[in-house]
This record gives structure tokens, sequence and C-alpha cells, in this order.
């Protein structure tokens, strides 16, 4: 199954993970698969999810997760340095 988008709330007993699919021209997304979980089994779950992906890492290489801040590759329109606010 193939999910792109990850909705996560909680109540005081437990944390629900709903995975859902959203397409281009798709005017809505569905849960596809929702999961409920006690505390105890997601941070069992965070722990693990961590370890692998220092493992990932240690033989791909970093994981590069575009939109976060400094990043060394700027995408569209940088800001001007000079801020004289003198017109050219």
């Amino acid at each position: 199954m193939y999910v792109n988008l990850a909705m996560i709330t909680h109540s005081p007993t437990e944390i629900v993970i709903d995975f859902s699919r959203v397409m281009p021209r798709t005017p809505k997304s569905r849960v596809l698969a929702p999961h409920h979980h006690d505390a105890d089994a997601c941070q069992t779950a965070v722990q693990s999810l961590e370890d692998n992906l220092k493992k990932f890492e240690s033989q791909f290489g970093e994981i590069k997760i575009w939109g976060m801040p400094n990043q060394s590759k700027t995408i569209g329109f940088a800001a001007d340095d000079d801020k004289s606010g003198d017109a050219r």
C-alpha cells in the first residue's frame, strides 16, 4: 500500500496514526490504514525507526528532506542581500 500522508492525533489513552494517499486532482483523500496504539507501543516503534534509519543512512548516505532549513541548494527566488533600499 502506498501512502504519502500520515495524520497523527492522540487522546489520554492512545495515539492514532491515520495513513492516507493524496493524489493530484483528487479533492479528498481517505484513510487507508488507521493505527491505534498505546503510548508504550509508539515509543518502542519510534526507537526502532530511529535505529533503522541510522543503519540505513550509514549504508546509503544521509536522507535529504526537501524544504527543511539549512539546505545548501536554493530553489526559486533568493532574497537580495542589499538592504540599503537604494533604487537602481
